[in-house]
């Protein structure tokens, strides 16, 4: 994925500790941007001759109030004064106001579509290399966290560029054509009191604004924190009812609303210091330039036309300029917000298409661990010289205490991670010479713990194969022997499941993860101890179903109950990470092995469960 980004990549602090933001990352974080902008350059072009046009039509308003009044003035040079009418300047006044916000209109209309369509950009790039991250990423992050950081993070674009480019480039705009005027028509004094006032109150403003951002970034990592325990303690409704602890999640999350709420009051205090330290500066810099102006009509060297221009250009400059705290504080908080999704952004692909990656050869081929090592963690390796063949339309299934490494098998298959020695090859070919895409569109798979969108049923079986049609829907109901339920509903199959599909029970969710898997009608199966958490009823239902859709396919099975997997051609028994036996099912029971010790401490199980029954 092509990406723009400039900066190194950033931490996302968890211990609560800010990294303090330098002007460079700031600059480093605008230039990230500027590609995403410059895709519309001829818009960009166009919206800035409008805004410069708005702001000499802004200028050039108090220019034609000076006309008029000096016009109007009765003096011995124009004592016929009060009987003209300038009607000419009054239409011009008309105009130029007219103007003033006509530019500003066409600046917002045309650069409207390149604000959001930078937004757009930035969300869905962020959203596919999300995606396209390994799971080590998924299985460490905080979802709360993380969705609270894309929120400020896309709001902060469209909140940089509008305050930038339509507040502070306008405003000097401004400052350097009324200071050029001041300095052409007046007094040197007039050009120094406001050069000298905008020059204290720009330094005063950045300095304490620079000084206060640390409590904004405290904010909103405290933000983050609070939302992650708010949305993970409601992910996990049913265990804080189980455990009584609906008080105790509550305390967790005042504490972290707690956090947030001091450092809001701090936040609070430094603006207003912010405030008043600017309104003074104002209030000093209009006085001095009011008393000069003053002292120049009373000694006839300004008229008071030129008393009126030089007040209205103070307000022109000082009405925005009382926002700029406001505004830099904002430019801050959304580089600030920015730095976070950016740093999204240059989180490393671990698992990435190879540049000479093809689409998978032959997906219906024999599928080979070749002398496969892997570890999680450079200190704790899972797998030990793992070989093994899946004879293509056969059925190969894995056995071992839990821990053993099973279900890391299915996902060094699907290439959710990258083998440390040996290799995987489908048909001959090694997967990470596949695109990831063809790859694991080849493979369907039904886990053990069935997790399904809050939508309707009809939603969740169609993820199989997105934009099929109702009848492909129906029939693969069918043949998961779910469609009779499903009709049984109020709803039928536009029946909502709700939050990762708990409103329905185990059995019926698998059964919709094997009705989405039949959709897919993948060469490859994969059956990640698919009736494990299933009653020994719900477990014969859908075990039948599981050989019908594995029959023909090349298909791995990791198995819980033994009594599963009787008929699979091969059996490896995992232990530690090695693959201690391998065999049919008869051949394993015949060695005095493992496989042989589990099978008749679950025929044992079995013998004790049916006891009541009897």
């Amino acid at each position: 994925m092509r990406r723009y980004s400039a900066i190194p990549p950033a931490p996302l602090p968890a211990d609560g500790k800010q990294v303090k933001s330098s002007s460079g990352k700031d600059w480093a974080t605008f230039k990230t941007l500027l590609p995403y902008l410059w895709t519309y350059k001829w818009r960009v072009s166009l919206a800035l001759v409008f805004l410069v046009g708005a702001k000499l039509a802004n200028v050039g308003v108090p220019l034609l109030m000076k006309r008029l009044i000096d016009g109007l003035t009765i003096s011995p040079a124009n004592p016929q004064a009060v009987l003209v009418l300038p009607l000419g300047i009054l239409l011009a006044y008309g105009v130029l106001r007219l103007a003033t916000t006509g530019f500003t209109e066409l600046r917002e209309f045309v650069f409207a579509k390149v604000t959001q369509r930078a937004v757009r950009t930035i969300a869905l790039q962020v959203f596919r290399h999300l995606h396209s991250l390994s799971m080590r990423f998924h299985l460490n992050r905080q979802t709360g966290g993380m969705t609270r950081d894309i929120e400020r993070g896309t709001r902060g674009v469209s909140s940089l560029v509008s305050y930038t480019l339509f507040s502070i480039l306008p405003t000097f705009i401004e400052i350097a054509l009324v200071i050029s005027y001041l300095a052409w028509h007046y007094n040197i004094w007039f050009t120094v009191i406001t050069a000298g006032a905008l020059l204290c109150y720009i330094a005063f403003t950045i300095s304490v604004t620079e000084w206060r951002t640390h409590f904004r970034r405290t904010m909103n990592d405290l933000d983050s924190k609070a939302n992650t325990k708010a949305i993970d303690s409601l992910i996990n409704y049913e265990t804080v009812k189980y455990f009584g602890n609906a008080d105790y999640e509550a305390r967790r999350y005042d504490e972290g609303l707690q956090r947030y709420e001091a450092a809001a009051v701090k936040s609070q205090a430094s603006l207003s210091l912010l405030n008043t330290g600017q309104s003074s500066i104002i209030a000093i810099a209009v006085t001095l330039i009011l008393w000069r102006a003053t002292i120049g009509v009373i000694n006839h060297t300004m008229t008071l036309g030129d008393l009126v221009l030089v007040n209205s250009f103070m307000i022109q400059l000082y009405i925005p300029l009382g926002f700029l705290g406001v505004i830099y504080r904002e430019i801050k908080q959304s580089l600030a917000d920015m730095e976070r999704l950016f740093a999204l952004l240059d989180q490393e692909q671990e698992i990435a298409d190879a540049p000479d990656a093809t689409s998978l050869l032959a997906p219906a081929g024999d599928v080979h661990f070749s002398h496969v090592d892997f570890s999680y963690e450079a200190k704790r390796q899972i797998l030990f010289d793992v070989d093994f063949t899946i004879a293509a339309g056969t059925t190969t299934a894995v056995v071992g205490h839990s821990g053993s490494g099973k279900s890391t098998l299915s996902r060094l298959l699907f290439r959710f991670y990258d083998v440390d020695g040996g290799a995987i090859k489908i048909g001959g070919q090694d997967i990470r010479r596949a695109t990831q895409a063809s790859l694991r569109h080849a493979i369907g798979i039904v886990p053990q713990d069935t997790v399904l969108f809050n939508d309707t049923i009809e939603y969740n079986i169609a993820y199989g194969e997105p934009g099929c049609s109702k009848q492909q829907i129906v029939a693969a109901a069918k043949a998961a022997s779910i469609h009779d339920f499903i009709m049984s509903l109020p709803d039928g199959y536009a029946s909502m499941v709700g939050e990762r599909g708990l409103k329905l029970s185990g059995g019926e969710k698998q059964r919709v993860a094997i009705a989405r898997t039949l959709l897919k009608n993948p060469a490859i199966l994969i059956f990640d101890e698919a009736t494990s958490a299933l009653d020994s009823k719900a477990e014969q239902a859908i075990q039948s179903q599981l050989k019908d859709i594995a029959r023909n396919r090349t298909t791995l099975v990791i198995a819980h109950r033994l009594s599963t997997i009787a008929d699979a051609q091969q059996i490896l028994v995992l232990d530690a990470g090695c693959i201690t036996e391998r065999g049919t099912h008869a051949e394993l029971l015949a060695q005095d092995g493992m496989y042989r010790q589990m099978w008749q401490l679950q025929q044992v199980r079995q013998e004790l469960e049916l006891m009541p029954a009897l």
